[in-house]
C-alpha cells in the first residue's frame, strides 16, 4: 500500500495516539517465530474433537434454537436440543470411538442429572472433562468478580465429585468472559482454556493469579457457529474439516501444530450431519501415523514437561 500523500502527517500521528494500548495478556508472537516441544513419537499435528453435551433451562436464560422466533413455550426447539442427548450425542461418541479418536466433553453440569446415562457412555468411552459451566442457558458476561469465582469453582467442585479428579480445562457458555475470568479460572485449578483462537499453537495467558493455557480452539471449524450461525450445510463443513486438517498438517512439517473440531450433540448428532461428519473424520485419521489424536490434557501435560507454551 503506497502512503497517501494527501494525509497530513499531523492527522495521521494523532489517530495512531488513540489507537488504546494492547490488553496485556499475551505477547504477539508471529508464526515464524522458534517452534515449540514437539508431539510424542514424531507426529506433527495433535488434534482433539470436543463433543458438547449441554443442558438448558426451560424457558429461562439463553438457548440454542433451530427454529427462529417459535412462541412460548417453545417446545420445537427444547426438542431439538433434547434429541442431542437423547440420540445424537450417543452416535457422535460411537463415531469418534470407531475413529479411533478419544473424545474431549464440553460438559454442562446440569448433565449428570438430566442425562446420566450419557455421561457414563461418555466415561466408559475415556472421555475428558471439560468444565463448560452448569447450564448452557448461563452466561458469564455481567457477573461480579465473586459470583464468577464461585460459579467456576461450583463446576470443577461437581465434576471432581463425579469423575474423582478435578477438570483441567475450561469453556464457556457462549463463550463469554469477564474481566476477572482468566484470573477467577486459575484460582479454581483450571490450567487450561478452550475459548480463543489465537494461534495454531498453545499459547500462555499472564493474570494476576498466574499463569493459564489457551490450546487452540476452533471458532469456525465449529458446528454451531458455522452451521446454525451461518446456515453452512453438512457437506460444507465437513469440507472444512477435510481442507483445515490438510493445510494444518502441511504446515505442520514446519513446526508442531494443534488443530480442534467442536461439534455439538445437537447439531452434527443429527444423522444426516453425522454422515458428513464421519466422511471428514475418516479423511483425517488416513493420516494416523502423522497425527496424533488426543485430548487437551494430555496436551496440556505433555507441554508441562517441556517447559509449558509460548
Amino acid at each position: 500500500m503506497t502512503h497517501d500523500s494527501t494525509i497530513p502527517e499531523t492527522v495521521t500521528s494523532a489517530a495512531q495516539d488513540t489507537v488504546p494500548p494492547g490488553h496485556g495478556l499475551w505477547p504477539y508472537r508471529p508464526i515464524t517465530a522458534p517452534a515449540g516441544p514437539a508431539w510424542p513419537d514424531g507426529r506433527r499435528l495433535a488434534v482433539y474433537v470436543a463433543v458438547g453435551l449441554e443442558e438448558y433451562r426451560f424457558g429461562v436464560g439463553r438457548t440454542e434454537d433451530v427454529v427462529p422466533d417459535v412462541p412460548v413455550p417453545d417446545l420445537v426447539n427444547t426438542s431439538w436440543r433434547d434429541y442431542g442427548n437423547r440420540v445424537g450425542a450417543f452416535r457422535l461418541l460411537e463415531r469418534l470411538d470407531r475413529a479411533g479418536i478419544p473424545p474431549t466433553v464440553l460438559l454442562n453440569t446440569a448433565v449428570y442429572d438430566s442425562a446420566p446415562e450419557l455421561v457414563a457412555t461418555a466415561r466408559r468411552l475415556g472421555a475428558e472433562f471439560v468444565g463448560h459451566g452448569i447450564s448452557n442457558s448461563d452466561s458469564l458476561a455481567g457477573l461480579s468478580t465473586h459470583d464468577e469465582a464461585a460459579y467456576l469453582a461450583a463446576v470443577a467442585a461437581r465434576i471432581t465429585a463425579e469423575e474423582g479428579t478435578p477438570p483441567g480445562g475450561w469453556s464457556s457458555p457462549w463463550l463469554t468472559q469477564t474481566p476477572s475470568t482468566l484470573a477467577n479460572l486459575v484460582d479454581a485449578g483450571y490450567r487450561y482454556l478452550l475459548d480463543l483462537r489465537i494461534d495454531d499453537r498453545p499459547v500462555t495467558l499472564t493474570t494476576p493469579s498466574g499463569a493459564i493455557t489457551a490450546l487452540p480452539y476452533a471458532l469456525e471449524v465449529n458446528d454451531s457457529t458455522t452451521i446454525i450461525g451461518r446456515g453452512a450445510s453438512a457437506r460444507e463443513f465437513a469440507d472444512m474439516i477435510v481442507d483445515e486438517f490438510d493445510e494444518l498438517l502441511e504446515r505442520s512439517e514446519e513446526q508442531p501444530l494443534v488443530m480442534s473440531v467442536v461439534v455439538h450433540s445437537f447439531i452434527s448428532g443429527a444423522p444426516f450431519r453425522l454422515r458428513a461428519l464421519d466422511r471428514a473424520l475418516r479423511h483425517m485419521t488416513e493420516q494416523r501415523d502423522r497425527v496424533w489424536f488426543t485430548q487437551p490434557r494430555a496436551i496440556a501435560a505433555h507441554l508441562a514437561t517441556r517447559g509449558g507454551a509460548a
